[in-house]
């Protein structure tokens, strides 16, 4: 069983872009959610699509299973999707060994930028990057599930994305 246990920033400006060494462009929808769990289909580049089952109510740490998946089955399931298809580029920047991934989210929550750094353990402390800005972990509202089912583009793109 895989665990994912991550943090979440917003990104306070573009000081991470010249560090950045990769991007891919990623169309992620849920496509069935329960309380503690949750199935979602991910495009990515529109060449490469995954199935992730991700099961836990903790935001910071949670059992995830992912799969490769057809791109035609990806297609056909986000057609299906419950709520908001989201829309971000995901960008990795490495940091005194770890790796950020920042999403510069589109369409709907354009504007929205977000970085997530991935731990081994929960006790682990990254070193913060200058461009992060407040931390939102265990702020559900930027939860992708949440985001994709409770439509919060009004809440999250005014005022929220971009503290001093």
């Amino acid at each position: 069983m895989a665990k994912e246990i991550e943090r979440k920033f917003l990104v306070k400006d573009d000081g991470w872009r010249g560090e950045a060494m990769s991007a891919s462009d990623f169309v992620q929808a849920y496509v069935a959610t329960q309380e503690d769990r949750s199935l979602r289909v991910r495009l990515i580049d529109d060449r490469r699509a995954t199935l992730t089952i991700k099961i836990g109510r903790q935001l910071i740490s949670r059992d995830e299973f992912e799969y490769e998946i057809p791109v035609d089955d990806a297609r056909e399931l986000i057609g299906s999707a419950l709520g908001i298809v989201l829309e971000k580029t995901r960008h990795e920047v490495e940091h005194e060994g770890f790796t950020w991934e920042v999403d510069v989210y589109a369409g709907a929550y354009r504007g929205l930028v977000v970085a997530e750094v991935e731990m081994e353990h929960e006790g682990q402390e990254p070193p913060l990057p200058a461009w992060i800005g407040r931390e939102v972990t265990g702020d559900r509202r930027f939860s992708n599930l949440v985001m994709a089912t409770e439509d919060l583009c009004a809440e999250l793109c005014h005022g929220l994305s971009h503290p001093a």
